[in-house]
């Protein structure tokens, strides 16, 4: 029986290899799976991980209209060839380019997620013009696929287009989290000793995390505000900062990139391939974020058993459950986070437990769960199709 083909666009090859992890593998075991994001030796390392074949068509992150054009006419070229029964997008560039190019291919089901909007934090023009480009991204799709339930709600206050073309896969969540891999028992009492002094931490210290991107739109400024005042209070604690800036996107200030180079406190890690290692010491992992659609790294702390103190924005007040599994606190307020990380670390917070942490991951987004739900909507939109 020859399988039926879904072609899975993202912008950058990244997310096929991270976001999409495993996932894709999963679903080439029932269709013939095509993986597409911007050239990339990444893209290889796709191929290998996944068992997928993939290929390169060159997307862009910023507005870029004469390459923006020509990326539509290789992808509508590709898929003309191809005759995939589904186009899946995910990210805002792949899914502008790549649903108006399966639309024009006469691809029958085209779906896109929607995994975080930059138009939140964008105002004046900028947000008229990101209005307008959703809304043609949806208008082109068949399916649109809000990967939280905030995410939903937003759309539909929005206008952005029908509430028949929206649904939320099970919880939410684009892939769900590994369990197996995301677990405090793989880590011994050794292997984080070991880490602390490599670290430099002594037994004595208590460690905070921060996971991601080093922008303001992360909440980096606000989150240096607070640990600056946080460590005249305590003495004994140190914030882990693993991520990468990206100063050509979201560059930070001058005063915040200075604190976070100069602090004795605060120790700037760089990218980290394994994040568990670092989560395994760590007490709580801080995340005040303007904008995400789901964030995985919320999900990889609990499922490490660590709670999360994070702002208030679609995903994460979802994920944690104020006073079961972390704290939430208003967006863009560093005088709350600093007052919610010392509620925490004075032991106001009591009802935190590592095993209630990583159970409330378990229950609700085992990834193999969200992977059985996206099969079932796919087997579902095929079937549709196959009806005389």
């Amino acid at each position: 029986m020859v399988k039926k083909k879904i072609i899975r666009v993202t912008t950058v090859a990244s997310s096929l290899k991270i976001l999409l992890k495993g996932q894709l593998a999963y679903m080439n075991q029932f269709y013939e799976i095509v993986g597409v994001a911007s050239n990339d030796p990444m893209l290889d390392e796709v191929t290998k991980q996944e068992g997928i074949r993939t290929l390169g068509i060159e997307m862009t992150r910023q507005i870029t209209p004469l390459k923006d054009l020509k990326a539509v006419w290789q992808l509508y070229r590709l898929f003309r060839r191809e005759k995939p029964a589904i186009v899946h997008t995910h990210t805002p560039k792949a899914g502008t380019l790549g649903m108006l190019a399966a639309l024009l291919a006469n691809v029958p089901h085209r779906l896109h997620t929607i995994a975080g909007l930059p138009l939140m934090e964008a105002t004046g023009k900028k947000r008229t013009l990101l209005n307008v480009v959703e809304k043609f991204t949806y208008a082109c799709a068949t399916k649109v696929y809000p990967n939280s339930k905030g995410l939903d709600d937003f759309v539909k206050q929005e206008g952005f287009t029908s509430q028949k073309k929206l649904k939320v896969i099970g919880e939410g969540s684009s892939n769900g989290i590994d369990i197996t891999h995301f677990d405090p028992a793989l880590f011994t009492e050794k292997d984080k000793t070991e880490l602390r002094e490599v670290l430099k931490l002594p037994q004595s210290e208590r460690v905070l995390i921060y996971l991601g991107r080093i922008v303001a739109d992360k909440g980096i400024h606000e989150l240096i505000d607070a640990f600056e005042n946080i460590a005249k209070q305590f003495d004994n604690v140190t914030l882990l900062i693993a991520g990468s800036p990206e100063k050509h996107l979201d560059p930070i200030a001058p005063r915040t990139e200075e604190i976070l180079n100069g602090h004795p406190k605060i120790k700037v890690l760089g990218w980290i391939n394994d994040v568990r290692p670092y989560l395994a010491i760590s007490e709580a992992m801080i995340f005040p974020s303007y904008r995400e659609g789901f964030p995985n790294v919320v999900m990889q702390a609990g499922a490490m058993g660590v709670p999360v103190i994070a702002s208030d924005i679609n995903g994460s007040n979802e994920i944690i459950i104020p006073g079961k599994n972390g704290a939430i606190v208003p967006v863009k307020n560093a005088q709350r986070l600093e007052q919610a990380i010392a509620a925490f670390l004075e032991g106001k917070e009591s009802t935190y437990s590592s095993a209630n942490c990583r159970q409330m991951i378990i229950d609700r987004y085992d990834q193999k769960r969200i992977w059985q739900l996206l099969r079932e909507e796919y087997e579902n939109l095929l079937s549709k199709t196959e009806k005389p």
